[in-house]
């Protein structure tokens, strides 16, 4: 099967056995569902075992695909499925840090896009002084974000710093379009409590642009320590 083949031929093609079709079809969505298992776990190891266990289970369960949803939603429904488990069964404390490269995000104006809790991360300063402040609020954020429940955060992940429509996150998390609403909300009221003195004394917020998609290669590189491993099934 040719790398150039739809992502529903290549998991039909993996499926009646042809042995190299599985591995194309994560090549070409690996950088992706790399950055959610990062963000939805909150830190690289989880999120490699997390990726891995997402991966076997497609590759296993691959025959089970209805079809219903493009392949990469199917993916991508396994592998935040795969991190969400681990999290509950690790019982993960309230104060694991989230990825490193979240600033990154932060820059882009993606950390949260809410009315209720606005991106409160101001543009880098000069003035260490400022600096240091910049630190402490990245810091602050971080701790808050991380206190979220499972749903909340995956949720959260998803529709604000992937830039999924929520029928999209939806459908990866496998839940009713009201319920990413729903957790959405609850999640971005939380932050709101959490960060109220951070909201009030910010610097204007940096708004994130309509419709911010993470660009496929836009995660770290496979170079990077914290970038995707290699997952064999």
């Amino acid at each position: 099967m040719g790398h150039d083949a739809d992502d529903r031929a290549l998991l039909a093609a993996h499926v009646a056995g042809d042995p190299d079709a599985f591995g194309v079809l994560f090549s070409r969505h690996r950088d992706r569902l790399w950055a959610v298992a990062l963000r939805t776990t909150g830190n690289p190891e989880d999120a490699a075992d997390g990726l891995q266990d997402g991966m076997v289970a497609a590759y296993r369960r691959a025959g089970s695909f209805r079809g219903d949803s493009a392949v990469t939603t199917w993916l991508h429904r396994v592998v935040v499925n795969a991190c969400l488990d681990r999290i509950r069964a690790a019982k993960v404390r309230a104060a694991d840090p989230l990825p490193d490269d979240l600033d990154d995000s932060a820059r882009r104006g993606a950390v949260v896009r809410s009315d209720a809790a606005p991106a409160i991360v101001p543009r880098a300063p000069d003035d260490p002084a400022d600096l240091a402040l910049v630190a402490d609020r990245r810091a602050r954020v971080l701790d808050a974000l991380s206190r979220l429940g499972a749903d909340q955060r995956a949720a959260l992940v998803l529709v604000d710093m992937e830039g999924y429509a929520v029928a999209e996150a939806a459908a990866i998390l496998d839940c009713a379009v009201g319920t990413v609403k729903s957790r959405c909300a609850r999640g971005r009221a939380r932050l709101a409590e959490l960060l109220a003195d951070l909201v009030a004394t910010a610097d204007p917020p940096i708004a994130p642009p309509a419709g911010n998609r993470r660009a496929p290669g836009d995660v770290p590189s496979p170079g990077d320590p914290r970038g995707p491993p290699t997952v064999a099934p």
